[in-house]
């Protein structure tokens, strides 16, 4: 006999070993916490937390689950490895499949994806390893946005102006990754659009205060006067235009299960697609929890929407 919804052993994997590690240390146990609230065992797993010399397969193995709820962000969690490994044992998982979760980590892949099929993403050049500053300032100009390929949570970006800066970034962003790209600045207001079964959910307008130049790390997850703004502040055509613009970014790359598309529109009124996310933060401060609120979704509600989807599609 299959078993219910509520007799389900749920593993909440989170932790990880990325540059977004301390992120989903604070996503990991609120979604334990709100799975619990519903009355769902769970268990949490902190991969390569105490069982730091087990490698992945042998940490899943360790535990007893049905399904895997993926609270990593970044690196393995979020490039489709652990989903990949979660395939290998035959447990089901939130969120998008191995090769979506790929496509969408690596921002160059992704571009060039968009590109090809008319997806308006800003123009952008890339670099593997060896960066030339001076091919950056012949193409392109001031200013720029320079970023690793295959991070997270804004980590690793910064908007530049002159030589100086360019360098300095760089160098921070090569700390991260040894795909670099550096891609043209959008001079308008960033919308972000939480994505669940499908479903667009009100897009959240995002401004960083003075303090920082963009919508950054800290802005993200430690400053308390970022402003977000919902309604967004958009007409309803607009905001329509938007959200399916961000539908068919999502759905480009096979994403499936729910997710983030970040978004930009410029003075002239053009929406260009910065990247999608496939596991986004689920801390208090996160953008994904604030949507579903805002249509009536509470915290626990929406974990559990996550992993009833991600259930109903495994026995499909």
């Amino acid at each position: 006999m299959s078993k219910s919804l509520k007799e389900l052993a749920i593993a909440v994997v989170y932790g990880g070993r990325s540059a977004e590690r301390e992120v989903s240390l604070q996503s990991g146990p609120l979604v334990v916490e709100g799975l619990k609230s519903k009355g769902y065992q769970v268990i949490g797993l902190d991969l390569y937390g105490e069982n730091a010399s087990l490698d992945p397969v042998k940490q899943l193995q360790s535990i007893e689950f049905d399904l895997a709820f993926i609270a990593l962000h970044g690196g393995e969690g979020e490039d489709g490895r652990v989903q990949a490994l979660l395939e290998m044992l035959g447990k089901p998982y939130t969120g998008s499949s191995p090769l979506a979760c790929g496509l969408a980590m690596d921002k160059v892949l992704t571009k060039r994806f968009w590109n090809g099929i008319g997806i308006p993403t800003p123009a952008y050049l890339s670099f593997v390893d060896q960066v030339d500053a001076n091919v950056i300032e012949e193409s392109m100009s001031y200013p720029m946005i320079v970023k690793p390929s295959r991070e997270g949570s804004t980590i690793g970006i910064n908007k530049v102006s002159n030589r100086e800066e360019l360098d300095e970034a760089l160098l921070k962003a090569l700390e991260y990754d040894s795909d670099i790209l550096v891609e043209e600045f959008v001079d308008g207001p960033e919308f972000t659009i939480t994505i669940i079964d499908d479903v667009a959910y009100p897009a959240i307008g995002l401004k960083a205060s003075p303090d920082h130049k963009l919508y950054d790390y800290e802005a993200k997850y430690i400053a308390e006067d970022t402003q977000y703004l919902l309604p967004c502040g958009l007409s309803e055509d607009d905001e329509n235009e938007l959200q399916m613009l961000a539908l068919d970014a999502y759905r480009s790359l096979g994403c499936s299960g729910w997710g983030r598309v970040d978004i930009m529109r410029d003075q002239a009124g053009v929406f260009w697609v910065l990247e999608v996310n496939t596991a986004p933060g689920m801390t208090t401060h996160s953008l994904v929890p604030m949507a579903a609120n805002h249509v009536g979704i509470d915290y626990p509600s929406l974990v559990e929407k996550i992993v009833i989807d991600a259930w109903e599609k495994s026995r499909a």
